[in-house]
């Protein structure tokens, strides 16, 4: 796994007894703890003190605390750095808009990442979520997807969060403005050339913009993957595995050079039922191999909670009446219904593709095991993904699929921070580092689901309790 190292990077200690209490009455201390760092693990009986938004230090629990605001007893509970989500959509769904931020925090996520969505949209709900004493969590993000001629989301049958590049000059002047608008980085879509993705990937680096992508159709993972910083959703990595993967390249360029007319969302969904399964049969280990070492130094975020749905669906958890009893009233009838449809027609229904579903698990393991960078991330709302909730979810997907529980917190944690190049800033606690911080009933080393028993949220300093924040929501 990518900078998780063997040998103990050991949390910093710092003496605190020698300082004036002037410095600390505005801190708050969590006494006692167990502190998980997702390198090195388990650290017990520590005492971490945070003023304002910035961890001040940490250390062996010690008898003469100075004077503070306010001290939280953490014994027999653990601390771990905030959560994040690699792989939202703030905007996609109006009625989950307004009740995100608060969703997320409730659930321990502290920071999130925007794939998608058009700047008229994005901008107010990024100026929100980042005013000062707003109720949220940290936003990144990347404006609209980056599409080719046909665009997949044009708003027609879904949700319009794409822009149209259709010549290397349109595609440079949009990075540009995307660059002058604000954003953290680019995301790139299915159906650009190989032309469009070059100048948009070329835009992207005069401006230090990392790239978040999906493999474009008419491109191979192996080359297209390298190139960013992100891959999402394993989309078309299955072709670059296949034994007649050239053969299947050729004809899906030949499908998409004849199409004049018609839907991109249409055109894409047609390769992908055409060929998406038999590549996945296809299948050739030394082949993959050799595409899975191509892409070590691409972040990989399968949202394996979408891509396995039909494996494990949400309906069917024993707590899905709980969410449900959360979804914002916009969305519930809609959710409702889908669940009562769900269980009267499950046994004709295969959501996302089972072999997909089989493949993706098998695919991530296979990654992991070789050295690809895994970050946790959802699709949320897409694909009845309630935030907050689904990143957990989503993190027990990682470890059923092979991750070790410290791996999935790695991924949730210091790998989001890596795609920002800011884990210096964030992604563990440690002192100097941002006040980022979720503490637990139960240590989620032993089993992953624990990182849903949250009993308090510290997100840029300030203290949240899940039950009150759940109160202001609807």
């Amino acid at each position: 796994m990518k900078n998780f190292y063997i040998s103990l990077v050991l949390v910093i200690f710092m003496p605190i007894f020698g300082c004036s209490n002037d410095n600390f009455r505005e801190a708050t201390a969590i006494t006692n703890v167990s502190v998980i760092h997702p390198e090195t693990g388990l650290h017990k009986n520590q005492t971490v003190l945070f003023q304002n938004d910035q961890i001040v230090s940490v250390s062996s629990s010690v008898d003469n605390l100075p004077s503070v605001s306010e001290i939280i007893d953490g014994k027999d509970k653990f601390l771990i750095p905030g959560l994040w989500d690699m792989h939202v959509h703030l905007t996609y769904d109006d009625a989950f808009t307004e009740s995100m931020p608060k969703l997320f925090l409730a659930h321990g996520i502290t920071s999130v990442r925007d794939t998608g969505g058009l700047m008229e949209k994005m901008e107010p709900v990024i100026k929100k979520m980042r005013a000062p004493n707003a109720i949220s969590p940290r936003v990144y993000f990347s404006g609209p997807l980056l599409d080719g001629k046909f665009v997949v989301y044009d708003g027609d049958l879904v949700p319009e969060i794409g822009t149209e590049n259709s010549t290397i000059s349109m595609a440079k002047n949009k990075v540009t403005e995307l660059n002058d608008a604000g954003v953290d980085f680019i995301k790139i879509y299915e159906m650009v050339s190989p032309e469009i993705f070059n100048a948009l990937s070329e835009a992207a680096s005069i401006y230090d913009l990392p790239i978040a992508a999906h493999v474009p159709l008419s491109m191979r993972a192996s080359i297209a993957g390298p190139a960013v910083d992100s891959m999402e959703h394993l989309r078309n990595v299955e072709l670059d595995c296949a034994f007649n993967s050239a053969q299947l390249h050729e004809e899906r360029l030949a499908i998409l050079n004849s199409h004049k007319n018609g839907a991109g969302l249409t055109l894409r969904s047609s390769l992908h039922t055409a060929q998406r399964l038999p590549a996945i049969n296809n299948f050739d280990e030394q082949k993959c191999n050799q595409t899975i070492d191509n892409l070590k130094s691409t972040i990989q975020v399968p949202t394996l909670r979408l891509n396995a749905f039909s494996m494990y669906p949400g309906y069917e958890r024993e707590d899905w009446d709980s969410v449900l009893k959360i979804v914002p009233e916009g969305a519930k009838e809609k959710w409702i219904a889908a669940t009562n449809d769900w269980f009267e027609q499950k046994k004709d229904q295969d959501w996302y593709g089972s072999e997909f579903a089989r493949w993706s698990m098998t695919l991530i393991d296979r990654m992991n095991k070789r050295g690809v960078p895994i970050g946790a991330g959802t699709d949320t709302p897409i694909g009845y993904a309630l935030p907050g909730f689904s990143l957990h979810t989503e993190l027990e997907f990682l470890v059923e699929a092979g991750l070790e529980p410290i791996e999935a917190i790695y991924a949730a944690t210091i790998r989001p921070a890596e795609f920002f190049s800011i884990q210096e800033e964030m992604g563990t606690i440690e002192k100097g580092k941002v006040a980022d911080m979720v503490l637990l009933s139960k240590n989620p080393i032993e089993n992953i689901s624990n990182t849903r028993q949250v009993e308090l949220v510290i997100s840029k300093g300030k203290i949240y309790y899940p039950d009150k924040l759940m109160q202001t929501i609807n």
